[in-house]
């Protein structure tokens, strides 16, 4: 069990860890962004369905950027 935990696996692991990520990141990105559209004016139906998926766009790139790093940085390297 303890070979899961070595830098073979740190892809593995920042794919589990973006997968995490992902919707909590998406929904926080979709409010902020659907907040900041209603300030300045009306917002139609299509318009929140587009800002949800440059959410998850933006979600899942952010998520996987963050965590492959962080998986980088947790996990022991080659000596």
């Amino acid at each position: 069990m303890g070979h899961l935990f070595t830098a073979e696996y740190a892809l593995l692991w920042a794919l589990v860890l973006a997968l995490l990520l992902f919707y909590p990141l998406r929904q926080l990105i979709w409010v902020l962004s659907v907040r900041r559209a209603e300030r300045q004016g009306e917002l139609a139906e299509e318009r929140r369905h587009a800002l949800k998926r440059r959410a998850s766009v933006t979600a899942g790139l952010l998520g996987f950027v963050f965590s492959y790093f962080y998986t980088l940085q947790l996990l022991p390297g080659p000596q």
